[in-house]
């Protein structure tokens, strides 16, 4: 007879694939979600604009793109370890201005994880 831990244990290894496709996101989605960033960033290429260049994103010390002039809140949390990850560019684009106080990006966030996943899949492809 199964208990409770086994049927719970069995029922979430057998959707682990289907979790693991959903967040891997799809790139051309990413690519008009992309749109929203594209009038500050570049993603495709290593220049910067408005704000810094996301190519390479990935693995970067935050506040660290050369010729980029952040904000000090920006550089301080590069310093305190901030390094974008999936993760942690994941918490910053729900909620920039709450992840790093005192960042001089405008933009509000987005909402919607699924556009996020997305935009992060786009963004993979250039950080390779």
């Amino acid at each position: 007879m199964w208990n409770r831990f086994a049927l719970i244990s069995l029922f979430i290894v057998s959707l682990s694939p289907y979790c693991a496709v959903a967040q891997e996101g799809d790139v051309s989605a990413g690519a008009v979600v992309f749109k929203k960033c594209a009038i500050c960033h570049i993603a495709d290429t290593d220049k910067n604009k408005i704000g810094p260049s996301l190519n390479g994103l990935f693995g970067r010390t935050a506040g660290t793109h050369p010729d980029f002039s952040y904000s000090p809140a920006m550089q301080q949390a590069g310093k305190g370890g901030l390094v974008w990850s999936e993760t942690e560019l994941r918490d910053y684009l729900h909620d920039p201005k709450t992840k790093v106080k005192g960042t001089k990006m405008t933009f509000v966030g987005l909402k919607d994880d699924t556009e996020i996943t997305n935009l992060i899949a786009y963004l993979k492809q250039y950080s390779k």
